[in-house]
C-alpha cells in the first residue's frame, strides 16, 4: 500500500457499470471513466500559515473527484489514483 504525504489522498477507482439502468450492455469504448472512488489512505494534512490543517476525508469514504486529476498508480493489480485533497469535490452519502 502507498502512504500519501501532506494533503494527498489515495483513492481506489470504482469500476464503471457494464450496463445502463435499462439493461443496455455498454462496450469499452462507450464507457466513461468514473470520477468516484473509495478513499484507501490519507496524508497528514498541509501547513497553512504555520498550522497543520487535517484532511476532511477519511478512509472508506466514497468520494467524487475531478475527472482528469491525480497520478494513476497500479499496485498488485489494483488501480489507484493519488490526488491532492483539493481535487476531491465531495463525499457521497
Amino acid at each position: 500500500m502507498i502512504k500519501p504525504l501532506h494533503d494527498y489522498v489515495l483513492l481506489e477507482k470504482v469500476e464503471a457499470e457494464k450496463k445502463t439502468a435499462s439493461g443496455i450492455v455498454l462496450t469499452e469504448a462507450s464507457k466513461e471513466k468514473p470520477s468516484y472512488a473509495i478513499v484507501k489512505a490519507v496524508g497528514e494534512g498541509k501547513l497553512v500559515d504555520g498550522q497543520l490543517v487535517k484532511p476532511t476525508v477519511a478512509v472508506n469514504d466514497k468520494v467524487v473527484y475531478k475527472k482528469y486529476s491525480g497520478t494513476e498508480v497500479k499496485v498488485d493489480d489494483v488501480e489507484y489514483i493519488l490526488v491532492p485533497e483539493s481535487d476531491i469535490l465531495g463525499i457521497m452519502e
